[in-house]
């Protein structure tokens, strides 16, 4: 029972607005002050995990996936992306919300990082779809989902860290994430050209004078395709590990910068600047929840909710819907890194206990934490979305993304019956 007042206080503290790292060490400070027969001395294994966090060659592909993603936001790529995919789909009701979708499929393979996708489609496709008649709520709703696809679709941060939380293979994660995120990209486009067919009156055919010739399409695709068979194919044919991939794919991004002519040094600095913020508060938070595991695991936290769901429960089934609704109920309140340190160390000895392939489980996690992005309050692609465009109110966001949120739902439930889509590529 202290171990579940313990999560409990936490969950507190997260939702008054604490900052998360220190919300939870106090927290693992405060119960091993005053718990008898706990004591500090329970952190004295603390700096040995520490030590092995900064020595983890896994997590070290994590600042610099965030260092590519943030040259590309800077490197008009975007931009080119959606015009030529605009001309493409003109005279197709419903085609420029299909060439978002495409572009956000695009970006979130070359940059892997929710919100600088978010931002650039944001400021770039919103104004885009607004001024060719698109409701708003559709509009907001496409624009917010089709960001968020970095959460899923390779080579995706939350991945790496769910990699290293359930001790997997990243490489064999962005293998099995390939077809999951296709299938969620299919059901945002078929959602979007059926809206279109039945409501024309919520996407209007985009009409544009100019035309675009298969050369002009292929320079527009051809460096992003470029940067993201070079990065995830040397992952999946085993020549470079995610970190050396990562590694080279932040030279891959100056190289398409300097191309564009967008390289210059206040965008080396402010990629420099943000990659060490992003960077400072995923580890700070690891370091936070690090403490936090040591504690709620000697009060016997992990052992009660072991033996809740192998003994008192004792069914598989019941375990995974259990876990995919508190996720997704968590999602609304506190962010994806969070509870990737701390809900799922708690879930991955059940899961082993089950006898639940842990690739599979961090799949099924990563789509319902892909989620947490769009549901508010807290969505952090709805804030991002809010301050981009002054012409959208909050409710016509909401409604927006509603529509996209089932249909991650449905990807979930399509993942969890279908478990064949996540080892095809393995």
């Amino acid at each position: 029972m202290i171990a579940l007042l313990m999560f409990a206080v936490v969950l507190i503290l997260l939702l008054i607005g604490i900052p998360v790292a220190f919300a939870f060490g106090t927290v693992a400070i405060v119960f091993a002050a005053f718990i008898p027969g706990l004591g500090f001395e329970v952190f004295d294994i603390l700096p040995f995990r520490i030590y092995g966090i900064m020595n983890n060659t896994t997590l070290m592909a994590v600042p610099l996936f965030i260092a590519m993603g943030l040259i590309l936001e800077k490197s008009m790529m975007a931009e080119k992306l959606l015009s030529s995919m605009s001309m493409l789909f003109r005279g197709v009701r419903g085609g420029l919300g299909v060439s978002v979708v495409l572009v956000g499929a695009m970006l979130a393979a070359s940059t892997g990082i929710v919100s600088a996708s978010v931002v650039m489609m944001s400021v770039i496709a919103l104004p885009l779809m607004l001024k060719a008649g698109y409701d708003k709520s559709l509009a907001a709703g496409t624009v917010a989902a089709s960001g968020t696809l970095g959460q899923i679709i390779p080579p995706s941060i939350i991945l790496i860290i769910l990699g290293d939380v359930m001790s997997v293979s990243v490489g064999d994660l962005f293998k099995a994430a390939i077809l999951p995120g296709l299938v969620l990209v299919g059901l945002y486009i078929v959602y979007i050209l059926f809206i279109s067919y039945i409501k024309p009156e919520v996407a209007p055919v985009y009409e544009v004078d100019e035309k675009i010739s298969v050369k002009e399409l292929l320079i527009s695709l051809f460096p992003p395709l470029l940067l993201m068979v070079s990065v995830l194919g040397s992952i999946f044919a085993g020549i470079a590990s995610p970190t050396e991939s990562a590694a080279f794919g932040v030279v891959g991004a100056l190289l398409l910068s300097f191309i564009n002519r967008s390289l210059d040094w206040q965008m080396v600095k402010y990629a420099s600047l943000e990659t060490v913020k992003l960077t400072g508060m995923i580890f700070m938070i690891l370091f936070g929840a690090t403490a936090f595991s040591l504690v709620f695991n000697e009060l016997g936290g992990t052992d009660m909710i072991l033996e809740f769901f192998s003994n008192d429960i004792g069914d598989v089934w019941v375990f995974i819907a259990v876990a995919m609704f508190a996720v997704f109920i968590l999602g609304f309140f506190i962010d994806f890194i969070e509870i990737s340190f701390i809900i799922v160390p708690i879930l991955v000895p059940i899961m082993h206990a089950f006898g639940i392939d842990p690739i599979w489980f961090a799949v099924l996690i990563a789509l319902n934490l892909q989620a947490s992005f769009l549901t508010p309050p807290f969505g952090l692609a709805l804030f991002f979305l809010k301050g981009a465009s002054k012409e959208i109110t909050t409710m016509q966001i909401y409604r927006g993304i509603i529509p996209f949120i089932l249909l991650q739902l449905a990807a979930l439930c399509i993942v969890i019956f279908f478990p064949d889509l996540v080892f095809a590529f393995l």
